[in-house]
């Protein structure tokens, strides 16, 4: 049997810790990857989807394939879907990656979809806890509890918050979010935050993000500017994975994907991307 360096020097660690009376459960905890990925992706139409080569994509039923072997890639945990298309096609999406999924209906033609490796345990459609006001979340929100074995539960808000300059209606939903997630803030349990908040980091919005004592990942980890959309030649960024709880304390890696069929080849007139928006990726590295 041939013995590696490695193991020789774990075998005399380990006689060592017997030696002298410690347990050897006590040395480590396990660690496991969480990977998040946050995506708008333009309701599965192409981008451009005028062109020639994106419609024929989409007439012949290739995007629900084309968008979940370009995810798994990646090998993702969580996905947030913004813009969700029909539903049909997200179940599809799910189906390839061997997800769980819920979908949450929007106020307008914007619905969003949650999927999970792991098993979703419940999930509610914008949890106010009294009925949605016309003119807040239009698009969408919804929370979802993710129950990751030897981890626990992970409290997920899939969020895609409303579009325009005018900050003023996604202030009163990021008020309405926060109040509506102060039980979940004060209990100090790990939760996400991923999705479209249309909003960039030095607006007013993000502020409030901050002050509850939500980390933006990127802000944590990342590096450049991280900006994600548009996917030809990015200017603004938009979209996050934002962590609360012990999880924001086990941010490893976050980025935008700038890459693969995610990005627009602006040299090639028949190309087109999966979406508009490019995808925010996050890594943890969590306990258990």
């Amino acid at each position: 049997m041939n013995i590696t360096r490695r193991s020789f020097c774990s075998a005399i660690g380990s006689a060592s810790l017997l030696t002298a009376g410690f347990p050897l459960f006590a040395q480590t905890k396990n660690k496991q990857s969480l990977r998040v990925i946050a995506y708008n992706i333009y309701a599965c139409k192409g981008w451009p989807s005028e062109r020639p080569l994106a419609q024929k994509a989409v007439a012949n039923g290739q995007m629900a394939e084309r968008l979940a072997m370009e995810l798994s890639l990646y090998d993702p945990d969580v996905i947030n879907f913004s813009e969700s298309p029909d539903e049909k096609l997200t179940r599809q999406v799910a189906e390839h990656l061997g997800m769980h999924h819920v979908r949450f209906p929007s106020g307008g033609n914007w619905p969003g979809t949650l999927l999970s490796r792991y098993e979703i345990t419940d999930s509610e459609n914008v949890p106010l806890g009294y009925e949605r006001p016309k003119d807040l979340f239009t698009r969408h929100w919804g929370r979802g509890t993710i129950q990751i074995p030897g981890y626990g539960p992970l409290i997920v808000h899939s969020a895609h918050l409303y579009p325009v300059a005018d900050p003023t209606i996604r202030l009163k939903e990021i008020r309405a979010m926060l109040a509506a997630m102060r039980q979940d803030l004060e209990s100090g349990q790990s939760m996400l935050l991923i999705g479209d908040l249309n909003h960039n980091p030095d607006t007013e919005e993000y502020k409030l993000w901050m002050e509850a004592g939500w980390k933006d990942t990127f802000a944590q980890v990342g590096k450049g500017e991280g900006l994600t959309i548009k996917a030809d030649i990015p200017k603004y960024r938009i979209d996050y994975v934002m962590a609360f709880g012990p999880i924001a304390e086990q941010i490893q890696e976050s980025r935008p994907l700038f890459e693969g069929a995610f990005r627009l080849n602006i040299q090639d007139e028949n190309s087109f991307a999966l979406s508009d928006h490019l995808p925010q990726f996050a890594l943890f590295e969590i306990e258990s």
